[in-house]
């Protein structure tokens, strides 16, 4: 399967790009006010990009044999995800109020990035791997 990896990571940066941008417009959306946020159209084109991007990443650790709680990296990016999702909740769904949706869409934006800043990096501190490693 280490003739794919090229494609298959491909597929999983695609599906990254997309499901923050995703995530990133119905978090607009909610900040305008908007009913749409919640659409199921893209409620359900949120859950289907998710799921592409888990299982090119699942592809990938397969391949390349490095796995979460044993790559340090990797473990901050598992824990990290788990943060952002929770956040993303709150931000689009779950947040009783206005103030805590805006300051949970923020946020779960930042972590987003930090995500992506440890990937690039392949580091646990991510953009921050020159300062403290």
């Amino acid at each position: 399967m280490i003739e794919f990896y090229p494609q298959i990571k491909f597929v999983h940066v695609a599906a990254v790009i997309l499901s923050g941008s995703l995530f990133a417009l119905r978090g607009l959306l909610m900040l305008a006010r908007s009913r749409f946020s919640n659409h199921p159209a893209l409620r359900y084109l949120s859950y289907a990009i998710d799921t592409t991007l888990l299982t090119a990443a699942l592809m990938l650790v397969t391949i390349v044999h490095q796995y979460p709680f044993v790559q340090g990296w990797l473990t901050v990016k598992v824990l990290l995800l788990v943060a952002y999702i929770v956040l993303g909740t709150l931000a689009l769904k779950r947040g009783r109020t206005r103030a805590a949706q805006v300051t949970c869409y923020f946020a779960a934006l930042l972590v987003f990035a930090f995500i992506a800043s440890v990937a690039l990096a392949h580091n646990p501190w991510g953009v921050f791997a020159a300062r403290f490693s």
